[in-house]
């Protein structure tokens, strides 16, 4: 699979996340594929736990996707996910191996206001 072919298939993976549609948005995961959540010392094994564990999540979810960078093996997507009308920033980093993600870590984080001292100097991205 050649770089085209794996941004092809993050899209895909991204778009069907959106949609809630569960067994497309799995397709690009091994079946013996890993996922971490560092922020709350989760991993979970296989794809087919990865995809029951998002298709309990009991949030309407929205992902919006603002950009994906990678190449070869390393792939890396920037993203707002949004629970129940609540954005979280996130960042999803996947590693691929014969042609599906073997591994994937995502951070969260939620917006905040700039600090005094340097709002002088920032342009807001809203």
């Amino acid at each position: 699979m050649d770089d085209h072919e794996k941004l092809s298939a993050l899209h895909r993976h991204w778009d069907a996340s959106d949609a809630g549609e569960f067994e497309a948005e799995h397709e690009i995961y091994r079946e013996d594929a890993v996922l971490d959540y560092p922020q709350s010392a989760e991993r979970i094994h296989g794809r087919r736990n990865i995809q029951e564990s998002r298709f309990l999540q009991p949030n309407k979810k929205h992902f919006a996707v603002r950009r994906i960078l990678g190449g070869g093996d390393l792939w890396i997507t920037e993203f707002v996910l949004t629970y129940d009308g609540i954005p979280s920033y996130a960042v999803s980093i996947m590693e691929f191996h014969e042609g599906r993600v073997a591994h994937e870590t995502q951070y969260f984080g939620d917006r905040f206001d700039p600090s005094p001292s340097r709002a002088h100097l920032v342009v807001r991205s809203d």
